[in-house]
Parts: C-alpha cells; structure tokens; sequence
C-alpha cells in the first residue's frame, strides 16, 4: 500500500445509504499516507454529515458550486487539478447517470468534468437498479470514457434485497485505489536531500559563503517526490520555489544544516548535494568589525574546522544508502574518488565547477557517477532537471542491489 503514500485523493460521497462507509474509507486511506480531500452531494449530506468526514479527513469538506468561501480557498478547479485520483464512493445510480450525460449541476459533477486525474466509481444501488438496463448502459459508456469501476459486490442490501449492488469495504475500495497507481522506483523511501551553500558569520552583516544556487539540489529533491518518495530537503540560503510534494527546512550554516539532517532521520536514501563551508570564524564578533583608520594593514581571521555532514550521517549505525557531490575545478574523478572512501559512500558525483556551463548557477549539468568498486557512469551535458531524474533513477537501482 506504500503507492498511496502521499497521493492526492479526492473522495466523491453520493446520496446513499452507502455513505456510511464513506467515513471508514477516508479513514483508511488517511492512515495509508493519503491526502484526501472530500466532496459531498446534496443528497449524501442526508446520510453522513460533512463534520465526520471533515474531523476524519483533516480538511474542510466541499459542499457547493457555487461557495464563495470555498472559492476563495481551493475553488472546484484548482480542486481538478490537486487531485491524482478521484474516487466516487458511493457512486449512485442517479450520480452515474448524469455523469454519463456529461452534467454539471453541482460541485462533484462539474470537478469530474475539469480533471484530468482517472476517475473511479463504487456503485452502490438496489440489486434491481444495478440490473436496469439504462444504468448498464450508462456504465458501458462512462468506461469507454477511461472511469474505472470499482465493484459493486453482491449480497444482503438496506432494502432487504440480496444480489449485485452493494458498495465494496473500504480496505478494498483503499486496495484498489492503491492499484490504480504503478509503483515507481522510490515508493516507500524516505530521502534525504541537502542543497545551495551554508553562510558562516564574521559578524553580524559580514558572512563567508560559496557561489552554489541550490538547482541541482532542488531538481532532485522534484525527481525524487516524482519516482514516489517522501523527499526531506534541507537547504541552505537560496531563492528557488520548494518542489512539490517536498518538505522544505531552511537553514544557515553548516552547523544548523547537521542538526537538521540528524532530527531528519532515520531516511533511507541521502543525497548531499549541499556545498557545505568548510571552515567558520572561530569568534563571530558581536558587533560589526570596523577597519583601523591608521592602519593600512588588513586583519587575520582565524577559522576552524566546521563538521562534515556527509561523513557523520554516513558513519552512523543507522546509515542510509550515502550519496555525496564532489565539486571541483581539478583532478575531478581522484578527487571524488577519494572523496568517496574517505567518508564511507555508496556513490559519489562528480562535478566539474572550473567549466561555466556546467558549473555553480547554470541551468545544465554533466556528471561522473562513481561507485564503491570504482565503476563509472556518465551523464552526457543537459538540464539539471533531466540529469536529476537520471541520477535518482540509477540511485533505486543500486539501494535495490545493494
């Protein structure tokens, strides 16, 4: 069920006695890593009210088309387009039918009409209502249309009929809706991402720093919330808008940045990406420094050794798999190379920073990927963002052989 981890599902409830379930539905997919967000018919407010599934789901539940209020929060547009999956439970014979017509006289009907996400149905009607030949026709038509059905199942009904029509169990509607999405590389994988440069004060306007941007960094960080993981990014001072579905800890210096990796674990996967100061002032004066006016010589900053994060989380008894960034502008592949023995890795890229196109702030890269027994892998010059995917998808494949 780790496919549900994070997926956006948007639980449709129509009027009938099956709304019920509805509520363990929420529940179950809540507890399976979903964000639900739940819209109501008219008529399944007559059977469960929105407060329940409101408290179950974490989120006001979506009433009207036409809200004010709700528009003004998440309107039924940007609804359609949150969603990965909606899922209509249950699925009336009367909400088939005018979804088969193409209607939108109400919130729930109009947002299947403006996503894109699949649609699916859990039928739930009279055992004499399912058999009537117009709702089998309706059906008929609303898959040919791409709407999966999920169910009905047969047995004793509200009614006190037996036969086909009753809405499925929530754990197999959460199965099902599980089954909808393919598992991708890093589903169920916690990864842990650092990016950009740290600051390290002199005093209170004055810092030491670096040239890096945080891009690369950052087009991980997306590449591996796409193959399904829930991605930590812990970032140093940048301006890049934080990726999807990614958990953004912004920090300062290379000592905030380890403590936020270390109250980050356990993760599974880490990728240093960050290019962390090597060294900081000894003493950050208190006071903004100020030039001696009789004198024309300059002042001796004294420095120390800052930690290394890449070496102290991969040295840890709960290691993750350990990825780590050699930047250098010489000697690149014996650099990275000891780089990668040194602090006990499991991968190490290498990066040529001395070629501008390549190199801090430009929107391409070109890597050498080197592993424990020295293999290398080469990713030819292109953006960032395509040598990210890259790189996380020969990432799963090596956590998986390893």
């Amino acid at each position: 069920m780790q496919r549900l981890y994070r997926k956006r599902i948007i639980v449709g409830v129509g009027g009938g006695i099956a709304a019920y379930k509805s509520a363990e539905l929420v529940r179950r997919l809540k507890d399976l890593g979903a964000e639900v967000r739940v819209v109501m018919t008219q008529g399944g407010r007559e059977f469960i009210t929105p407060l329940t599934l409101q408290a179950l789901s974490g989120h006001p539940v979506h009433l009207d088309l036409l809200d004010p209020a709700a528009e003004a929060a998440m309107g039924h547009i940007e609804l359609a387009r949150w969603a990965d999956l909606v899922l209509i439970a249950p699925a009336t014979a009367d909400l088939i039918a005018r979804l088969a017509q193409g209607l939108a006289n109400d919130l729930l009907t109009t947002l299947v009409l403006a996503t894109d996400a699949p649609v699916a149905l859990a039928p739930a009607m009279n055992q004499a209502m399912w058999r009537d030949p117009a709702t089998a026709d309706n059906l008929q038509l609303l898959q040919q249309r791409g709407m999966r059905l999920f169910g009905p199942a047969s047995g004793s009904q509200a009614c006190g009929d037996v036969g086909l029509g009753r809405m499925l169990e929530a754990a197999e509607l959460a199965q099902l809706a599980a089954d909808s999405f393919q598992r991708r590389a890093l589903d169920g994988q916690h990864v842990l991402i650092t990016a950009g440069p740290t600051q390290e004060n002199i005093d209170p306007v004055r810092y030491i720093t670096n040239h890096s941007s945080g891009k690369m960094g950052f087009a991980l960080a997306e590449a591996a919330a796409e193959a399904g993981a829930r991605v930590t990014l812990v970032c140093g001072p940048v301006h890049l808008r934080t990726p999807d579905r990614v958990e953004r800890i912004d920090v300062v210096s290379a000592r905030d940045m380890l403590a936020a990796c270390e109250a980050a674990m356990p993760c599974d996967i880490l990728i240093a990406a960050a290019a962390v100061a090597d060294y900081r002032p000894e003493v950050v004066a208190p006071h903004k420094l100020k030039k001696d006016p009789a004198s024309g010589e300059g002042f001796v900053l004294q420095m120390v050794r800052n930690p290394d994060i890449l070496a102290t989380i991969a040295g840890r008894a709960d290691r993750p798999f350990s990825v780590g960034f050699a930047a250098e502008t010489e000697n690149l592949l014996e650099y990275a190379s000891r780089k990668l023995r040194d602090k006990n890795l499991d991968l190490i890229v290498a990066n040529d920073v001395a070629n501008p196109d390549i190199g801090f702030n430009s929107e391409e890269n070109a890597i050498t990927v080197i592993d424990r027994g020295l293999q290398q892998t080469s990713f030819a010059q292109t953006s960032k963002g395509k040598i990210a995917r890259q790189l996380i998808t020969l990432i799963a494949d090596r956590l998986n052989k390893s």
